[in-house]
């Protein structure tokens, strides 16, 4: 089964990029938004959804224990709610096992560890400590937030997971920022620092324009958001990848498969698979570390007889199997066949097709087709050392890359399919000047990923696993 070696304790790379696991082994993160999966799910279900997912190559589940669904006030399948009269610093446990809410959620996530899957752990969705939900206010304060993560640090000290605070809200204020501070000093008290803390934002937004400096941010993640235009959010990647001090960052919702555009489904229509794989190699290759991908019934655990949020589409274990979902592997199978730890954004490598401007004086003359815009971006990533190239090509449109991006006399040229992960060799060629390449399929909504390698490495096809 794919994910079942399970990394052990996250740290950031020595270069601040990626992550690594204690041996220095670097980590692929491939989330999945699962927010309400403590909340709607019972046992049979969560191990249904969590075996499928580490099928399908996932390495982290990203799940709220206080969910957004009325996590605090409608109990779970087993009639139990988290907290005592909904106060955070009063976590409802009872002795022994399995008879209480928190005992579910130690359940899903040791599940989930057993199958190799990391938990992206949210505190509580982010309603509850900034808006009005009870008494005409949030019930998180300061002092029961760092309460509360001093009580999650301890329980989970040894669980294998990442911290998410925040939970799709802004940062408003002053007494924001600390509650968030007070939550994760708690943490760290509890867990003596063994695991990593990033904040989950609202859409369009990044942790790193509130939190970049904070020492308890150990990595950025960004919600570029449900939209399939990249100059709508997925640039923003690379803006948080330039900041210093550099940090590592990821995108932890990005467009759904199956979601309303932009909130619009009678103007824009639900998305694709097309759309999502778009927005994992537009993050990829403008520097994220990894990759969260979602499904619009997967997140709010959507079937028959439960209120639907946003139209879904479909039951959420149908979903399960929707075609984008099982594609985001490849991309992790191809970031692993080459060296890992050394790979930087890197747009020089395409040469761009510039439109004429005709005979009309004074308009400047523009890139239009390469590297493209909207939904046909091409993004382009390397090896530092100059041992690889990739770019994606979101379209089967011709384009002409500098070949001295990449190191040694000979280059080895391949392309790697998105939609099945399989490689076709092109060819090996002088390195010197401009080449172009044509896609194999001529469609609009046909993408691929150019692969080129200094040929003297002996690299294996790209997306070969270890």
């Amino acid at each position: 089964m794919a994910g079942t070696t399970m990394a052990g304790r996250l740290l950031v790379s020595d270069n601040h990029r990626y992550l690594v696991d204690e041996t220095g082994k670097p980590f692929f993160w491939l989330g999945d938004t699962a927010w309400e999966l403590f909340h709607e799910l019972d046992r049979e279900e969560a191990e249904h959804y969590l075996t499928v997912r580490a099928r399908q190559g996932y390495t982290v589940i990203q799940a709220v224990a206080v969910a957004e669904r009325n996590g605090h006030s409608d109990p779970n399948p087993y009639g139990h709610l988290p907290f005592i009269d909904q106060d955070p610093a009063r976590p409802a446990v009872q002795d022994g096992p399995g008879n209480d809410y928190w005992d579910h959620v130690d359940y899903i996530v040791d599940k989930a560890n057993s199958l190799g899957l990391h938990i992206g752990f949210l505190p509580t969705w982010g309603r509850y400590w900034h808006d009005e939900v009870r008494d005409g206010r949030p019930l998180f304060t300061v002092r029961n937030a760092a309460i509360y993560g001093r009580w999650l640090g301890e329980r989970y000290r040894d669980r294998h997971l990442v911290w998410i605070l925040g939970g799709d809200r802004i940062i408003r204020n002053e007494e924001d920022m600390e509650l968030m501070r007070a939550m994760a000093r708690g943490i760290r008290e509890g867990d003596g620092g063994k695991h990593l803390i990033t904040f989950h934002p609202r859409g369009g937004q990044g942790s790193a324009q509130y939190f970049h400096n904070e020492p308890w941010l150990d990595f950025n993640m960004r919600q570029n958001g449900h939209n399939v235009n990249f100059e709508h959010g997925y640039h923003n990647t690379r803006i948080d990848y330039d900041r210093a001090p550099a940090k590592p960052v990821l995108d932890g919702e990005p467009v759904y498969e199956d979601h309303p555009v932009r909130f619009r489904p009678l103007e824009e229509g639900h998305s694709v698979a097309a759309d999502v794989r778009r927005a994992l190699y537009w993050n990829l290759f403008t520097g994220a570390f990894g990759h969260t991908y979602g499904h619009h019934s997967v997140w709010q655990m959507w079937q028959p007889g439960r209120s639907p949020i946003n139209n879904p589409l479909m039951p959420w274990r149908e979903a399960l199997h929707q075609p984008g979902a099982g594609q985001m592997q490849y991309a992790r199978w191809l970031m692993e066949s080459r060296p890992f730890l050394t790979r930087v954004p890197d747009d020089s490598i395409l040469v761009a097709h510039r439109m004429a401007n005709g005979e009309t004086p004074n308009v400047p003359v523009v890139a239009t087709c390469v590297p493209g815009a909207g939904r046909y971006r091409f993004v382009a990533t390397r090896d530092a050392d100059g041992s690889y190239a990739m770019v994606y090509a979101p379209v089967g449109r011709s384009f002409r890359v500098r070949m001295d991006t990449v190191a040694g006399a000979g280059v080895r040229a391949w392309w790697y399919n998105p939609r099945n992960g399989q490689a076709t060799e092109i060819g090996t060629f002088d390195n010197r000047g401009e080449r172009e390449f044509t896609p194999p399929d001529a469609g609009e909504m046909t993408d691929w990923v150019l692969v080129l390698d200094d040929a003297a490495r002996g690299y294996p096809a790209p997306g070969t696993r270890k």
